[in-house]
């Protein structure tokens, strides 16, 4: 479907692992004018498992048979990074709009190519940067528009984690710590999140540059980045992010600091954050998450598709995560 000729969007789902299960595929028969017309995974077994508990009635193993039923006239990617680009093509050519989980895909690169065959489609292409629409970061964003903070300084991203034990025996089987599939480690998967916010609230980063390392040896990807970055309004910022520590280490800490006072959260967390100013002092915010994580983005796609509402989240704005990543890995340092 092209924007605003139908009147509902009729999913269709390629890869229904973990993240279909509560996060994002359950939302999109509970926004009015959507629901799931089909799912695929290439297990038989996986895939029709999925269907019956779920209630679809019709699921398939081939991601063109999905793609090409004429009752799907939009599809949702939620595979690993590597098959994001080919499916993406398969979907723009058939002429349907694409919702692509994130990281985007596995490189910048990879990310204009998509962008450029949903515009020579001309079908929309949005990614899963679902934080944009959850009610604590909206609360920040307005604060920050407020001028609560004052003028807006720097930002420090902090992020570490322990090192998962049973990666020893279970890395040959996670996407996550394999470049081949993910584009690089944890750091592609959890900082696009973190980065992409970043986007929303202050615009375009133009510079960045960082190193990167594999410490630990655990799996072929890095396992240590840090850097700093610009955004075109002129704020700096910096990130560390480590996923190798010890389990006492862990935090997950996002502080952005103006000239009149600073505002800390998680990116991960509860739908928590703390803002402190000169004149007011400490005050703690907390918002209720909705159950299913995706589900107020998914509502703005759907608004988008059907011309009522705007996605903020689209093959643009989840480009510009992947780019500042690439540069903040560029200076390998293994």
């Amino acid at each position: 479907m092209s924007k605003n000729q139908d009147t509902e969007v009729r999913w269709g789902i390629l890869g229904v692992g973990n993240v279909c299960e509560v996060k994002s595929a359950p939302a999109m028969n509970l926004i009015p004018n959507s629901k799931i017309a089909a799912v695929m995974r290439r297990s038989e077994e996986k895939v029709k498992d999925y269907a019956d508990r779920h209630g679809i009635s019709k699921w398939y193993t081939s991601a063109n048979d999905l793609i090409n039923d004429p009752e799907v006239n939009a599809i949702y990617i939620a595979t690993p990074p590597n098959a994001h680009l080919e499916l993406a093509k398969l979907a723009a050519s058939a002429g349907k709009p694409v919702y692509v989980e994130k990281p985007m895909a596995r490189t910048h690169a990879e990310c204009l190519e998509m962008i450029k065959v949903c515009e020579q489609a001309n079908v929309p292409l949005y990614i899963a940067y679902y934080r944009r629409e959850l009610p604590h970061f909206l609360k920040i964003k307005e604060l920050i528009n407020q001028g609560i903070l004052g003028e807006i300084r720097t930002v420090h991203i902090n992020l570490k984690q322990k090192l998962d034990a049973s990666l020893i025996t279970k890395v040959e089987t996670n996407w996550r710590v394999d470049p081949e599939m993910a584009g690089g480690g944890y750091f592609f998967d959890l900082a696009s999140h973190q980065l992409d916010l970043l986007d929303f609230f202050f615009g375009k980063i133009t510079h960045a540059t960082g190193f990167a390392s594999n410490q630990a040896k655990t799996y072929e990807a890095e396992d240590i980045v840090t850097g700093s970055f610009v955004f075109e309004s002129g704020i700096l910022g910096s990130g560390n992010w480590c996923f190798t520590t010890s389990e006492n280490a862990e935090i997950d800490q996002t502080i952005i600091y103006g000239s009149k006072g600073k505002i800390t959260y998680e990116t991960f967390g509860k739908g928590e954050f703390t803002l402190e100013t000169d004149e007011n002092g400490i005050e703690k915010f907390s918002f209720d998450l909705p159950k299913h994580i995706q589900q107020p983005l998914i509502k703005t796609i759907v608004g988008d598709l059907l011309g009522t509402e705007t996605c903020q989240s689209t093959g643009i704005s989840g480009a510009r995560a992947n780019w500042v990543m690439d540069q903040l890995v560029k200076e390998r340092v293994f």
